[in-house]
């Protein structure tokens, strides 16, 4: 900005130029050395001129400085117009720097100088007022070349000179000399009349021309005449064409002293004597002229001077007839007082207002004046340099502000930014840091806001931009977008940035572009890529700051492979943002741009990232524009035969990838290798869905999922789901799996074209050709013209699919909730405040796809089957042979065959014990009806154990007819276990097999059910009763009982729900009993408390109950036959339940009783009574003796009490106590009898009972009983 700094209009600028055959290096060098000067002491300047070139030479003892600055370029020749109203604006001084050497003379330099000057200057311009060429001298030529022989106009340095930086210095002050004294000439011509009346002849007069001058005077140094009205002016001679320097003078031998004025002849006569202001130009008014006075006064450093002299014309300028000329001079008021402060070295404050507040409203009064001028010229020339001096004057009250508050403040720094921005770094170290908090913080300390500098700044934007040239407007914009970004409006500088990118492609396009002919193409002359990059890069800053990201997509790297990237997905839902209607026209823009330059490279990456980026805001019509865009600029490159892989743009395309499950018959299943050894066991199989000993396991949910098993050289299948989110057809040229651990052959799929917006799935086949772990990390994936791309798919876990709902919940809950400042509010930048606060990250390793390749496995397959239909129809309990023909249709060979089943009454059984909701009673039902009541069953396991290759073995299975079964699978496993072929191997833990299952329909016909089972003891048995309803069988088996006591009576009733007749059998054999032991498990499961707790005499009971049902069914056992078949089957018994009652006809007691009625024989001896039909048959009125003999059974000694009923008691007379009858301790084993006399009273039947009762013991402790009937009759 150091062409808009804030007092430019002090600057006195020198073009610094390449002379002859330099190094670029060694030019940057020596002009670094002339560019640090940038301001000299006017103690300095050396004086001697006594004529009007005297004029603004300085006084001996000034203590004011010269400010230089160093431009890159002259000024355009369209401005020269400006060359009298702002001469600032033009290079006063020419350096030249040359290089010489033996093969380059100095005479050379001087002549290529002249020249090189000569190109650079527009015909008729008064400037440059001097020139100097500097002539650096290497070693080598060091003895060819000396001083002693200097050229006018270029000064000789010696590589042997030690501070050159001083000699340096003493020809700039030299140079600087002469171009006050030009100005001085300058001057002279424009004091006249006629040139007073030439300045005023326009909005932006120039000098007269030669021709306008009188004769007499023509060959003066600026070619015009001294011709005045003024008499004094007349008498005036021509000076010497040379002037001599004094030794002793700072001044370099060489120097041109005329500077460029000697080219254009001779010089003026000598100043005249100095007047009052009326007497010049009586005609035209004398403001412009003082007003020119003090501009040159400005930069000769004479401030007071200058000063007096602004003043003077701005008393002119008040009649409002000149507001241009009026604010050029406020402009030159505050460059005064700031130079003044600057000199002074303090800062004015007077405690009531801002000390630049005065400076602010010249510089504001000075816009105004701008703003409003008329200009009265038709030319759009002054339009253009009006509209440059006003945008100039706003980019100077800009720099006052932003300097004092990029410096914190009014002061030193403050004027050394506003007299040399680039002198200090300070600026840049503040402003360096754009956070809002030390932007807020700088405009509190500084006391001027952000706001009003950009308001300020804005003033320069308008409509009236549109008079100026490209350059112009190039450096207007620039600096504003420079000022704004500074001040951290990013949006405002992207805003200004558009403008700044269109200024650039007018001015390539109407440098490089010509048209030739009416209708004809442009043809661009130059194609050079030169700074193509740099434009790249502002249209990139501009488009991320609306929220565009124009390097989405890349080119890719020749050393690179395949980039890998791993979605995150996803990691949150995206928040749009930008109006998405400018985000479009910005993309168009940019495409024009990149077209324009041309660079068919980033035609390509920014249609295609704004594609990536924004397809979802796109229209239709855009997506296929930019589509096609891509394409083609693609397609342009590599007829050029240059044409980079770009990135894959299309986003992640896949959606899943995912194994397919192979066929149940291919299938490996890995197995423990303890079952080699081990008993097979139907528990395991059985109940394989209940083995958890737990109810509840919560580390079983935790556990690693199942692994993906698949054989080696076996083929196996890939399903990947793909997207297109686009309208268009998405072409892809070639996708790939990207695995890694064991080796993988796999055909990739090419030429791929995915309909619009549509999932589209494909299928991989590929074969592992090792054992080991194969995983698979994602797919590669490459479209035209573009380089390969890895996506990594990985399996989510839930910890992520947890974090990635948390995500899209604080997206969602925070979307419009909060504010953030500036540019924060993108997407990204919201991301990484938010989430990365609130949400903890993901430490762990992406968990991909594995599979484990088994070693190679037979194959087998069912070649004939009994069945028709696979359909098998039973009689409930009926057996029926299943066999089943294998053939090994592998080339190995089968050392391992195990038949597992299954069949539809298993399922609900399991699932039923899972519940835990049934009785512990239930529960041993329900496995026991799994374990022993199998529908299938292979009974001749050991009889094959080998399958040799293409050979056939038969099996038979057995199935039995189970009510409630319909279905039902059997699972053939076989493998290879032993392969001492191979080579050796680490020893493993387990081993594979494959399972072939052979579905059956079943279809079992329940004929038989039994029901009202009944047990009664032999002592309660109604023998008539029996006689009528029983059968005859069962007649003849009552003889047989010889102790009543010791027997019970087992009924059942058998009914037949079939239509055909079954023949029925019951088979009884004797077991042991164990009444004490809990009731048990056959899955070795864990089991709660019930529901309802039971008391210790409750569970008592139900272990009895339960351990004298199992016995029951062990000693009863049923089977059916047809009547006029051959089937036959088992009839089961387990439905019926055992109650109380039959428990106590079933047990025997821990002490026997036994009751004996005796009576006297006619000879005296006891004898015992008739005993028949299950009674004794006694006469009343008859002494009887009851004869009670209790016998302990147990293991324990027992003290025992007896208790005797007679029913009816009335009718009946005994001796002694009927209650509490002490029989004392009995010992294990041992037996005591009591005798009690009684008669029966009359006749009739009677019953007689007896308990025994053990001492001590709990209540309702009855260890044993027995009863007898009597029949009293009188002919007993």
């Amino acid at each position: 900005m150091n062409s808009h700094a804030f007092a430019a209009l002090a600057h006195i600028q020198i073009l610094v130029l390449p002379v002859g055959p330099i190094p670029r290096a060694t030019f940057e060098k020596y002009a670094a050395e002339i560019r640090t000067f940038d301001s000299i002491r006017l103690g300095d300047i050396p004086t001697g001129m006594k004529d009007e070139r005297a004029r603004f030479m300085p006084n001996p003892l000034s203590s004011g400085y010269l400010y230089l600055s160093y431009p890159s370029h002259p000024a355009p020749p369209r401005h020269i117009s400006l060359s009298l109203f702002r001469p600032s604006h033009f290079t006063l001084g020419i350096i030249g720097v040359a290089a010489c050497s033996s093969s380059y003379s100095l005479a050379s330099a001087l002549e290529q100088f002249e020249n090189t000057v000569l190109d650079i200057s527009p015909e008729g311009s008064t400037f440059p007022l001097a020139k100097v060429c500097f002539a650096f001298e290497d070693e080598e030529s060091a003895r060819s070349t000396g001083l002693g022989h200097t050229l006018p106009g270029i000064v000789s340095i010696p590589s042997m000179m030690g501070n050159k930086k001083l000699y340096i210095g003493t020809l700039l002050a030299d140079l600087c000399s002469h171009i006050l004294a030009e100005l001085g000439r300058v001057y002279h011509v424009l004091e006249s009349p006629i040139g007073n009346e030439y300045l005023n002849s326009a909005l932006f007069p120039t000098l007269p021309s030669p021709t306008e001058m009188p004769l007499s005077l023509n060959s003066g140094n600026f070619g015009y005449s001294s011709y005045s009205s003024q008499p004094e002016l007349d008498s005036s001679g021509l000076a010497a064409p040379g002037i001599q320097i004094k030794r002793s003078s700072t001044a370099g031998p060489g120097i041109n002293h005329t500077a460029s004025f000697i080219q254009r002849q001779s010089t003026l006569g000598p100043p005249a004597v100095r007047k009052r202001a009326s007497a010049v130009g009586a005609v035209s008014s004398h403001g412009r002229l003082y007003k020119v006075l003090g501009d040159f006064f400005l930069l000769a450093g004479r401030t007071e001077d200058a000063s007096l002299w602004y003043a003077e014309a701005i008393v002119l300028f008040k009649t409002g007839q000149d507001p241009v000329w009026h604010a050029s001079v406020l402009e030159g008021m505050a460059t005064v007082f700031v130079l003044d402060a600057w000199s002074a070295g303090k800062a004015c404050n007077n405690g009531v207002r801002e000390p630049w507040a005065d400076i602010y409203e010249q510089l504001s009064q000075a816009i105004a004046l701008y703003h409003k001028a008329p200009v009265s010229s038709e030319l759009s020339q002054d339009h253009s340099l009006l509209v440059l001096t006003y945008c100039t004057a706003v980019i100077r009250q800009t720099s006052l502000l932003f300097c004092t508050w990029s410096t914190k403040g009014w002061g030193g720094l403050a004027f050394a930014s506003m007299l040399q921005p680039g002198s200090t770094s300070y600026t840049q170290k503040t402003t360096s840091d754009s956070s809002w908090t030390n932007l807020e913080r700088i405009s509190i300390v500084s006391g001027v806001s952000r706001s009003q500098i950009a308001n300020t700044v804005s003033q320069a934007h308008g409509p009236w931009l549109l008079h100026l040239g490209p350059h112009e407007r190039l450096i207007i914009l620039q600096s504003m977008a420079s000022i704004y970004s500074s001040l951290g409006y990013r949006r405002k500088e992207a805003f200004i940035l558009r403008e700044v990118i269109s200024c650039i492609m007018d001015l390539i396009n109407g440098d490089e572009v010509s048209i030739v002919g009416k209708g004809a193409v442009g043809v661009r002359q130059n194609e050079t890529l030169e700074g193509n990059q740099s434009i790249l890069k502002l249209l990139i800053r501009t488009c991320k700051v609306l929220g565009v990201d124009l390097e989405a997509v890349c080119v890719a790297k020749a050393t690179d492979g395949t980039s890998n990237d791993l979605d995150g997905s996803a990691d949150a839902a995206k928040e749009s943002f930008g109006w998405p209607e400018l985000q479009v026209g910005v993309i168009r823009e940019a495409i024009a741009v990149a077209e324009a330059l041309p660079d068919p490279l980033a035609v390509a990456r920014i249609s295609l990232s704004a594609l990536k980026t924004m397809h979802s805001v796109l229209a239709s019509s855009d997506q296929y524009h930019l589509y096609q865009t891509a394409g083609r600029a693609l397609a342009a490159m590599r007829r050029r035969g240059d044409a980079p892989a770009v990135e894959y743009w299309a986003g992640n395309p896949f959606m899943s990838l995912a194994l397919l499950p192979l066929a149940l018959h291919r299938l490996p299943i890995e197995n423990p290798c303890s079952i080699l050894t081990a008993k097979s066991s139907a528990t395991n199989s059985l109940l394989s869905g209940i083995i958890d000993p737990f109810l509840y396991n919560p580390r079983k949910s935790s556990g690693p999922q199942s692994k993906n098993l698949i054989v080696q050289g076996e083929p196996i299948e890939l399903t990947i789901t793909l997207r297109n989110p686009y309208v268009f057809d998405l072409e892809i040229q070639n996708i790939s799996l990207s695995t890694t651990g064991v080796e993988f052959e796999s055909s990739p799929i090419s030429a791929l074209v995915i309909p619009p917006n549509t999932l589209y799935p494909i299928t991989i086949i590929g074969t592992a050709k090792t054992r080991g772990t194969l995983v698979f990390r994602g797919c590669i994936v490459q479209a035209p013209w573009g380089a390969p791309r890895e996506f990594l798919l990985p399996v989510p876990t839930d910890a992520d699919q947890n974090l990635f709902a948390r995500r899209q919940s604080a997206v969602k809950c925070e979307s419009g909730r909060t504010k953030y400042w500036g540019l924060d509010s993108h997407p990204w930048e919201k991301d990484g405040r938010r989430l990365s606060t609130l949400l903890p990250s993901l430490k762990k390793p992406p968990q991909f796809l594995q599979c484990v390749v088994v070693p190679e496995q037979p194959l087998l397959r069912i070649r004939w089957t009994s069945l028709t239909h696979g359909a098998v129809m039973l009689y409930n309990g009926e057996e029926s042979t299943i066999r089943l023909t294998l053939e090994n249709i592998s080339t190995l060979p089968i050392d391992f065959l195990r038949l597992s089943f299954e069949d539809s009454t298993i399922g609900p059984a399991q699932e039923a014990l899972s519940e835990g909701e049934l009785s512990v009673f239930e529960t041993y039902e329900t496995e026991y009806d799994i374990l022993h009541r199998k529908a299938f069953s292979w009974r001749n396991e050991k009889d094959i154990t080998n399958i040799l290759p293409n050979q056939k073995v038969v099996l038979s299975v057995t199935c039995v007819g189970k009510v409630g079964c319909a279905h039902g699978t059997v699972h053939i496993s076989y493998s290879q276990v032993h392969r001492e072929h191979e080579e050796k191997v680490p020893v493993s833990e387990v081993f594979y097999t494959r399972q072939l299952s052979y579905p059956v329909t079943v279809t079992v016909y329940h004929m038989l059910e039994c029901h009202d089972l009944s047990l009664m003891a032999m002592v309660d048995v109604d023998y008539d009763d029996i006689s009528r309803r029983a059968s005859n069988s069962v007649i003849h088996l009552l003889p047989e009982v010889d102790d009543p006591t010791e027997w019970c009576l087992f009924a059942i009733d058998v009914r037949n729900t079939y239509g055909l007749p079954f023949e029925v059998t019951f088979k009884r054999e004797q077991a042991d009993d164990q009444i004490s032991q809990p009731i048990p498990t056959l899955s070795d499961r864990q089991f709660v408390v019930g529901k309802s707790k039971l008391s210790i005499e409750e569970e008592q009971a139900q272990r009895e109950l339960f351990w004298y049902r199992e016995e029951l069914l062990k000693i009863v056992s049923a089977r059916w036959k047809e009547t006029n078949g051959d089937r036959h089957g088992d009839l089961s018994l387990r439905q019926q339940r055992l109650t109380l009652p039959m428990l106590k006809a079933l047990r025997t007691d821990v002490v026997q009783v036994d009751l004996t009625l005796i009576v006297d024989s006619q000879d005296g001896s006891p004898q015992e009574l008739d005993y028949s039909g299950g009674r004794y048959i006694a006469s009343p009125n008859e002494m009887l003796y009851l004869c009670v003999e209790v016998a302990n059974s147990s293991l324990l000694p027992l003290v025992m009490a007896l208790d005797l009923i007679f029913d009816p008691a009335e009718q009946v007379l005994s001796e002694g106590v009927s209650s509490n009858i002490t029989i004392g301790k009995l010992v294990p084993d041992e037996t005591k009898a009591v005798e009690v006399p009684l008669c029966f009273l009359c006749t009739g039947r009677f019953e007689i009972g007896a308990e025994v009762r053990i001492m001590g013991a709990l209540k309702d402790s009855r260890a044993g009983a027995s009863r007898i009937c009597i029949s009293v009759r009188e002919d007993g």
